[in-house]
């Protein structure tokens, strides 16, 4: 008898079958298709040989060559019919599954290892592997809404659509660039909101910190300086639109809304108040580019783009009066 012997085999569709083989004292169930062979199980030879010991000696159990085999080759035929040629997958789900179902022995599939995802906070350990995980989720949300929050809460919006009007307005296309822009525009909106994250890091991070509140008061004690920033910058008929659309009724004080009302109520009012800055900005601009289309007609040189000969003036105009000065002077101003 040779070093290796096919024991039996079952076929489970074109080119796709499960077979046993002896190798030595071991028995190595395998996955054959077309294209490759898998390992299912490897039986060691001390199991081998409890299998082979008398019967007197050893617990009930099915032969590894009769009973438990026919009974996975039935049921391996049964699922089988009807499938066609059967993919590699199938071969292996179906006899790892069919192999731990026999009474008696296990000839399954090695053990899927799933890993453990730990994360402490403080060193405390929480309770529930579903609060857990809801909180883990909800903590990685706000982490994606970050920017957004930035956005919408802050001075960004003004500032950088107020940028964007200026850029259009000269007809400089994308120069300055938008890189510059944005970074100029964050770089501002630390200044305009640092006495207001000054306040909170006083009344809500400080205290945190020291122990002295709980989280949940320290994030309701923040709120209260970011939302009297929003309120002195919105209007009136933006709050009162989405106290309407909330249906809560009549409010005494504005400072009565929750969060959920006044950012919304916040950004409309920047958009507003940015577009308003934007068409006073865009003006000066709009009148050159007139002055210098009528004096081309007038001259018959209508071949040549308005804005060719505009734009070295546009600039020329916005060097001379220190046009970045004054829109950031004017911005920071609009936020005091």
């Amino acid at each position: 008898m040779g070093y290796l012997q096919i024991v039996d085999c079952v076929a489970l569709g074109r080119d796709c079958m499960v077979c046993m083989v002896r190798a030595g004292r071991s028995i190595l169930v395998l996955g054959l298709t077309g294209q490759n062979i898998s390992l299912l199980k490897e039986i060691p030879e001390s199991e081998l040989d409890a299998l082979s010991a008398p019967p007197a000696s050893r617990e009930p159990g099915p032969d590894i060559t009769g009973t438990f085999f026919a009974e996975l080759k039935r049921r391996l035929s049964e699922r089988s019919k009807g499938f066609g040629a059967t993919k590699m997958i199938a071969a292996l789900l179906l006899g790892s599954l069919l192999a731990a179902s026999v009474p008696g022995y296990a000839l399954a599939a090695p053990e899927t290892i799933i890993p453990n995802i730990d994360i402490r906070i403080d060193g405390e350990t929480g309770q529930g592997g579903l609060l857990n995980a809801i909180g883990i989720l909800a903590v990685l949300t706000v982490l994606s809404l970050a920017p957004a929050i930035l956005i919408l809460t802050t001075s960004f919006t003004r500032i950088v659509i107020v940028f964007s009007f200026l850029r259009t307005g000269l007809g400089t296309q994308q120069t300055p660039p938008n890189q510059v822009l944005i970074g100029l525009a964050l770089l501002l909106t630390f200044f305009i909101m640092a006495p207001t994250w000054n306040q909170v890091n006083q009344v809500a991070i400080v205290p945190y910190m020291e122990g002295s509140i709980s989280a949940y008061e320290a994030l309701t004690l923040a709120q209260e300086p970011v939302k009297q920033f929003m309120l002195r910058q919105t209007r009136q008929k933006d709050l009162a639109l989405f106290v309407e659309l909330g249906g809560d009724g009549e409010v005494e004080s504005p400072e009565e809304l929750s969060l959920i009302q006044v950012v919304p109520a916040f950004a409309m009012s920047e958009l507003k108040t940015a577009f308003e800055m934007g068409f006073i900005l865009y003006l000066p601009f709009l009148v050159i580019d007139m002055v210098v289309a009528s004096t081309l007609m007038s001259m018959g040189m209508l071949m040549l783009p308005p804005v060719l000969i505009s734009l070295p003036f546009k600039l020329l105009l916005f060097v001379l009066v220190d046009g970045w000065g004054l829109v950031t002077r004017s911005l920071i101003g609009s936020f005091r």
